[in-house]
């Protein structure tokens, strides 16, 4: 990490210090889970060669012939060697989100009310796009 000194505001080198370290978090989490599933210390929900079989066809058939569950239902197979390898990429998919957060604090405690709405409909708006509330199919 760089340490010269920077006109950067303190809001931005908040952002870039929890994004630098998120994702070089979220890259290390996918690569010991990704160990955790190529060592079968946890069973795979749909097995290797199964996989393999779908990989010509279309997506609907691999989640109607295996039964897996879409959106956010990946939750609930976490026990799973396949389906815990969601945990990194949804950490760094929800990465932004997190970066938000304490910048809405840093607005709100300069009293800077057009930043801080600014930076809360980020946060909310990516958190409803990420629900798949409106039909976007969330992730």
């Amino acid at each position: 990490m760089n340490t010269e000194k920077t006109n950067a505001p303190a809001e931005q080198i908040t952002y870039a210090n929890i994004l630098f370290y998120g994702c070089w978090g979220g890259l290390a989490l996918i690569i010991v889970i990704y160990l955790i599933y190529i060592t079968g210390i946890l069973d795979p929900y749909v097995s290797m060669a199964k996989v393999t079989h779908y990989w010509a066809l279309p997506v609907q058939n691999y989640l109607t012939d295996n039964n897996v569950p879409t959106g956010w239902g990946w939750l609930t197979l976490l026990n799973k060697g396949d389906f815990l390898n969601f945990l990194g990429i949804a950490l760094l998919a929800g990465l932004t989100i997190i970066c938000y957060l304490p910048i809405i604090f840093a607005y709100l405690k300069k009293n800077d009310r057009a930043y801080t709405i600014i930076a809360l409909l980020e946060v909310i708006v990516l958190c409803v796009a990420a629900s798949g509330i409106v039909g976007t199919g969330g992730h």
